[in-house]
């Protein structure tokens, strides 16, 4: 069953530990990044932290976001899918700021990353240059 769904692309999340019996194909969630049958799931922070990657691929969701009025992030509960980030209280934004830290810096090659909420994806990117020398 897909958790994760970006348009028409859609994967599981990785196997939970107490799953129990896995489908055929399916590691355990410790064995996730090393395991080539993970590349057909989604991983998270717990699954990708202490590895690094040639690539990896990041989905930015809208539990942190950039509000371009308060030019500031803003964190929403309602839109994470991590229960112990969830119950982290007044660190909520904090710790959701370090999530996507980790994630971001997983790839060793590089990264790409796909926004969901399009303030937070102008904020984020890197804009074009213009004048002498811009890239075009």
């Amino acid at each position: 069953m897909p958790d994760v769904k970006v348009g028409a692309w859609q994967m599981p999340w990785n196997a939970k530990s107490d799953a129990g019996r896995l489908a055929d194909g399916i590691p355990q969630e410790r064995f996730w990044a090393a395991d080539s049958r993970g590349i057909n799931q989604v991983g998270c922070i717990y699954t990708a932290q202490g590895f690094e990657f040639d690539y990896v691929g990041v989905i930015f969701g809208r539990d942190l976001r950039w509000d371009p009025a308060s030019q500031d992030w803003i964190a929403d509960r309602s839109e994470s899918y991590d229960s112990v980030v969830k119950r982290s209280g007044d660190q909520f934004l904090d710790l959701v700021k370090r999530t996507y830290r980790v994630l971001l810096t997983r790839g060793m090659k590089g990264c790409y990353v796909r926004f969901d909420d399009a303030p937070t994806r102008a904020h984020t990117l890197p804009r074009p240059r213009t004048g002498y020398g811009a890239n075009v």
